[in-house]
């Protein structure tokens, strides 16, 4: 990792180091739990035969990645979670990269006429 590379992140809230889960130990497991749930309904929805069915799994997944979000937020506000943050070169050139690849786009620009 680069040395001048930041992180985005809060204070960390300070949990007890010990063999027991902490709060910490736990609001992670909930988080990855969630994460693999909304992965799985993704899938479920991409293969629902059923519009009724397609409906409840929607509204279930919603459900799940709403619950994820909250926990994401919760861990990054007790500074449980952080991203890297990234040099601006680098944005740019994904940038431009990205802008490259809208001339491919059938309707032109990326746009739906």
């Amino acid at each position: 990792m680069n040395q001048n590379q930041q992180k985005v992140q809060n204070p960390e809230t300070q949990v007890p180091k010990t063999p027991q889960m902490n709060d910490r130990d736990f609001v992670n497991d909930m988080l990855t739990t969630e994460k693999y749930m909304t992965t799985s309904y993704t899938m479920a929805l991409h293969e629902a035969s059923h519009q009724a069915l397609y409906q409840d799994l929607l509204s279930i997944f919603n459900e799940t990645q709403d619950a994820q979000r909250e926990l994401y937020n919760l861990m990054f506000k007790k500074g449980w979670y952080h991203v890297d943050a990234e040099a601006q070169q680098k944005l740019q050139q994904s940038y431009q990269q990205f802008q490259g690849y809208s001339s491919q786009f059938p309707y032109g620009n990326g746009q739906m006429q």
